[in-house]
């Protein structure tokens, strides 16, 4: 059970393939089991720290799957609104990006870990359908 940032962050530096490191931010690159030899894709997720009406911590999950100025947003809306459970689509700066957010106290790691595969597929099918490729 992690119940702080601090905790989350050391969760996540255990757990998973991290490349690059930022007070309150940890950007990780999720790795998907293979298919076969050609087929090694990854997601990059970045995980972020927020605190609500200055109190309690939160961790937003997001993940870049391309630049808004290249793709038919409403067709990319429709898709995540058919295709996912666990994020939504926002656009932040030049990039949309499917995220999700979960408040930290008493949060369990499987609360944690399942929302993160579950977004980072969905980010990376998004990716491949809207975008045609794997650059994120």
């Amino acid at each position: 059970m992690v119940s702080t940032w601090g905790d989350l962050a050391q969760y996540i530096r255990e757990e998973y393939e991290v490349i690059d490191e930022r007070e309150d931010e940890i950007r990780i690159e999720f790795g998907f089991d293979k298919y076969d030899e050609e087929d090694e894709r990854t997601q990059v997720v970045v995980l972020v720290r927020e605190v609500l009406d200055n109190v309690h911590e939160w961790v937003q999950i997001a993940s870049p799957v391309g630049l808004a100025a290249e793709v038919d947003l409403a067709a990319l809306l429709r898709e995540v609104g058919q295709a996912s459970i666990a994020c939504g689509a926002a656009i932040m700066g030049e990039h949309v990006v499917l995220r999700h957010s979960l408040p930290l106290r008493d949060l369990d790691v499987h609360e944690f870990d399942d929302p993160l595969a579950l977004l980072a597929g969905t980010a990376d099918q998004i990716e491949e359908m809207f975008f045609g490729g794997d650059n994120y």
